[in-house]
């Protein structure tokens, strides 16, 4: 058998193994059912929500990397406020959806640890931010706004005291973007009716 007969031969194997499969993917081709505009409008919708956006990419550059943290406690507004410090490591995490910390410190004279998420909800329009520690066995939730104007994020919530029985109080806190290597978080507390400055934590960029 000459070359020209075996590529001839050859060619003619490959068709008879391939025409099948090309006959079965047409017809699941043809048999895949179209979509309704309902359905297409609801693919759209979820393509929108799940895409990550500027709001995002934005927090990245905020947020994630190595801190050096300064924190200031007021447990009474007439006395000395305490001061310790701590580290913060802070990744892009679910394909840059989400932005995780890990903050390792003291509180009290005891080790410290806690873990947050910040994002930006498409579908609200909102940022959002959650937080849980071994300090407690709650996890705070919490929505706000970021100001262009004053490189502020804003947000709101409330933790269940277990002083006064769980009893809800009311959180606001900030964290003003300083520049690319530092940021302050602050965190007031409202006890009847009266809001009071309570915690703040200095950013600066470790590497």
């Amino acid at each position: 058998m000459n070359r020209a007969t075996r590529r001839i031969l050859h060619a003619a194997i490959a068709c008879a193994l391939l025409s099948p499969i090309a006959a079965l993917a047409q017809q699941s081709q043809e048999a895949a059912p179209q979509m309704s505009a309902e359905q297409q409008a609801m693919m759209q919708a979820w393509q929108k929500a799940m895409t990550p956006g500027p709001q995002h990419q934005q927090l990245a550059e905020h947020f994630v990397g190595k801190w050096n943290v300064k924190q200031t406690i007021w447990m009474d507004p007439s006395a000395p406020p305490m001061t310790q410090t701590g580290t913060d490591s802070s990744e892009a995490v679910l394909g840059g959806r989400q932005i995780r910390s890990d903050f390792t410190g003291t509180f009290m004279g005891q080790p410290f640890h806690g873990i947050g998420y910040s994002g930006y909800d498409n579908v609200t329009g909102r940022y959002t931010s959650t937080w849980a520690d071994d300090m407690s066995t709650g996890t705070m939730l919490a929505y706000g706004d970021y100001d262009p104007a004053t490189s502020t994020y804003t947000y709101k919530a409330e933790m269940a005291d277990p002083m006064k029985d769980g009893a809800m109080t009311p959180l606001r806190m900030t964290v003003r973007i300083v520049d690319a290597d530092h940021h302050v978080f602050d965190m007031y507390e409202t006890h009847d009716g009266k809001e009071a400055h309570t915690m703040q934590m200095e950013y600066a960029r470790a590497e």
